[in-house]
């Protein structure tokens, strides 16, 4: 029963396009998250949670009444509705593989291939849902989604399972960073909470990344090509002078596990102005403020070279390592293993390499580590899900609202 509502949920879920936008002031930064919010809001109702809200920024938020006299604590679960800027996430259209062995071929052009993927080869007899080659899936985070509705769905059917108050939230816009920004944690009310946001079964994580952006402005003068003699000054020569001079051994193809990184991440330009955004990774404080002042040095040294004001550079701090508010509540970890045990997984505690709307919630005094979903690749055209791994991320919630 379980399966078979979970697949349908998110068989429906990513067909609606949820894609957020990183240049956008309003939040949610796409009116198009609305959608979804709107759908979650009616099924949350109609499933007979209370207090069902959905306010101006696109929050959505529901609980499940505690069913026992007991005091114990409330707990949340949490995932976001967006997806990724950075790739086509309008015309969804899911395919389901009873997976066999070999090449997935998500079109006659593109295929998943074990080579490439080899997760594949733990995966055989499995069944699995691909993209069609022209957009993600929307795993990252409509997996989180449908199991948090549907375990919620199942525990109202199954009212002999004990538990206390239950709240749940969708939120926009956690893919451009914002998905925390105005989120009430007051009006949310949980001692606790976990985003569903994860990857393969088992991840269990309660580290992330110290996260900061940059904005490199070079400042150019453009001229006559022919009259340019130690006139022009091409301010995309200087970008990648600027470029060059990061290790090039730090970037996201060539780091891992703990290692930090600079990511390039996007390029506009000409003679006569070039911007060159990017994202800071490190897991440590002093590895974040290292790479920051990596950035003002290399600007320095171009601006003695070139003359002030060439390069300009926009900092930003965007979230911090969750692992130091999560150390104070052992508990919550403990919790969230113990359930996974109860159903035969191994816990996984790995970092994340990248941010979740947890790592803010726990500095705002909403303890928040994240869960495994059952879902690969994300943000582009080979992301999957495991459909029987999604089944067990939503019995791991189940099991963790268990008193």
């Amino acid at each position: 029963m379980i399966r078979e509502e979970l697949l349908e949920r998110f068989l429906r879920y990513v067909k609606v396009n949820t894609k957020s936008d990183e240049r956008s002031e309003t939040t949610p930064s796409t009116a198009c998250q609305l959608d979804l919010a709107r759908i979650l809001k009616d099924e949350c109702e109609k499933m007979g949670l209370k207090e069902v809200t959905l306010d101006d920024k696109g929050y959505v938020m529901a609980t499940l009444p505690s069913n026992i006299k007991e005091n114990v604590p409330v707990i949340g679960f949490i995932a976001h509705m967006d997806t990724s800027p950075d790739f086509k996430g309008e015309g969804v259209n899911p395919q389901i593989v009873e997976y066999n062995g070999g090449n997935i071929y998500l079109n006659k052009d593109i295929h998943l291939s074990e080579s490439s993927y080899p997760v594949l080869k733990k995966l055989i007899g499995e069944t699995i849902i691909t993209t069609d080659g022209t957009t993600l899936l929307g795993a990252d985070d409509k997996n989180g989604i449908a199991e948090i509705m549907t375990a919620m769905s199942y525990l109202i059917k199954h009212p002999e399972i004990s538990h206390g108050k239950i709240r749940i939230a969708f939120t926009p816009d956690e893919e451009v960073g914002r998905g925390a920004d105005f989120f009430d944690v007051e009006k949310f009310g949980a001692d606790f909470a976990y985003t569903i946001d994860g990857g393969a079964l088992g991840e269990l994580e309660c580290e992330n990344f110290n996260a900061s952006s940059a904005i490199v402005k070079v400042n150019g003068s453009n001229i006559h090509p022919g009259y340019a003699k130690d006139k022009m000054k091409n301010s995309i020569l200087i970008a990648y002078e600027f470029h060059n001079e990061l290790p090039q051994n730090e970037s996201p193809q060539h780091t891992s596990g703990y290692e930090g990184f600079y990511h390039l991440n996007d390029i506009e330009g000409s003679v006569e102005s070039t911007t060159l955004t990017y994202i800071l990774r490190d897991f440590e404080t002093d590895g974040i403020d290292n790479r920051k002042n990596k950035l003002n040095d290399i600007k320095e040294k171009l601006n003695s070279k070139y003359g002030d004001g060439t390069v300009e550079i926009i900092l930003k701090d965007q979230y911090k390592n969750m692992k130091e508010i999560i150390d104070e509540y052992p508990e919550v970890m403990e919790r969230a293993k113990k359930a996974m045990e109860a159903l035969d997984i191994v816990p996984k505690l790995v970092p994340i390499r990248g941010g979740t709307d947890g790592s803010r919630l726990s500095f705002m005094g909403l303890p928040c580590p994240n869960i495994f979903t059952g879902g690969y690749n994300f943000h582009g055209k080979y992301e999957f899900t495991v459909v029987s791994y999604m089944e067990l991320a939503c019995k791991t919630i189940i099991e963790i609202c268990k008193c």
